[in-house]
């Protein structure tokens, strides 16, 4: 089950909307945390993988809480992609929650890292 960040952010099936300022063309920025068997499993590196071969920007760091958060920049299509990948069931470990944000790119990231 997903629940959103910030309620508004994510549509009644889930699926994460616009941020309302963004055209399509820009860059926007997702934040993600993920909850489950994701820590140690080599989960970061995993999301690392996925978001280069897409092209996007960002990290992803393990949480003191056992979770982990993902940072990616990039287009809406590709972060969308990320994130139901994110949400699929081919992740090491097991996923047991995604709790996203879209919110406008901040830039100055470039390749994408693990903390």
């Amino acid at each position: 089950m997903t629940t959103p960040a910030n309620p508004g952010q994510t549509s009644d099936r889930g699926v994460p909307r616009q941020p309302e300022n963004a055209s399509s063309t820009e860059p926007v920025r997702l934040t993600a945390w993920i909850r489950g068997r994701v820590q140690g499993v080599g989960f970061r590196w995993w999301t690392r993988s996925r978001a280069l071969e897409l092209g996007l920007a960002g990290w992803a760091r393990n949480a003191s809480d056992g979770r982990v958060e993902v940072v990616a920049e990039g287009s809406r299509a590709d972060c969308d992609a990320l994130l139901g990948l994110l949400r699929g069931g081919g992740t090491p470990g097991m996923v047991d929650q995604v709790i996203d944000r879209f919110s406008t790119a901040k830039g100055g990231l470039s390749g994408f890292a693990e903390r």
